[in-house]
């Protein structure tokens, strides 16, 4: 079983990642605002389905390759401090736009939009980066049950960027008229998640723990 540091730890990290635009939301909020709730559903659920594509293949992985090589934990963790701080630093660029914009498309029935959902998480840099140089830190290989841990921390995440992301599909409409009346808020936003996400990308980079050989 994982701690509850841990979860705590990895729950933090996703909600910042989530937070974040990226791929993910960018398709089912366009989705939602497009053509329905019901479109961006279904697209998410097609996003669900390459996050557990990522947990499973990431979690079989690291079983293997943290047991026999555990002085990759370093690069792992300067690696993914270091993506933290340029997601940190996209959240508070100037001339950032909104994922809320309203944009014209073209309908998609059903089987598409969920294809192009899991296709779009399966091809996300932000999804590999998590689960390849971020979920690993938090895994405590004396502990053992390396895999069972990476499968729980992986769900963890699953669950916290599908939460957020339901939440934006059932309200990206009145979310977007409400962003469009006040682009302060906007603003607002961008910059409490570039502050977490600088602020957790600092706390890896100077962590000086670091897994041993169970």
């Amino acid at each position: 079983m994982i701690s509850l540091a841990a979860a705590l730890g990895v729950a933090t990290v996703a909600l910042g990642m989530v937070l974040t635009p990226g791929p993910n939301m960018m398709y089912v909020v366009s989705r939602s605002i497009g053509q329905g709730r019901r479109a961006g559903l279904i697209s998410l659920a097609g996003v669900a389905v390459g996050f557990v594509v990522y947990i499973v293949a990431t979690a079989l992985g690291l079983s293997a390759l943290f047991t026999a090589v555990p002085e990759l934990y370093l690069g792992v963790k300067i690696a993914g401090a270091a993506y933290l701080g340029y997601l940190a630093w996209q959240a508070v660029r100037p001339g950032g736009t909104s994922v809320f914009a309203p944009v014209e498309l073209p309908p998609h029935p059903p089987y598409r939009l969920f294809l192009m959902g899991l296709v779009t998480n399966l091809l996300n840099p932000k999804a590999a980066v998590m689960y390849a140089s971020l979920l690993p830190q938090f895994i405590d290989v004396r502990a053992g049950h390396l895999l069972l841990q990476s499968l729980q921390l992986g769900t963890v995440q699953m669950c916290v960027s599908l939460t957020v992301n339901s939440a934006l599909v059932l309200m990206a409409g009145t979310i977007a008229g409400f962003l469009s009346r006040r682009p302060s808020w906007l603003r607002i936003q961008r910059y409490v998640t570039g502050s977490m996400l600088g602020l957790i990308a600092v706390k890896l980079a100077t962590d000086p723990g670091r897994p041993s050989p169970a």
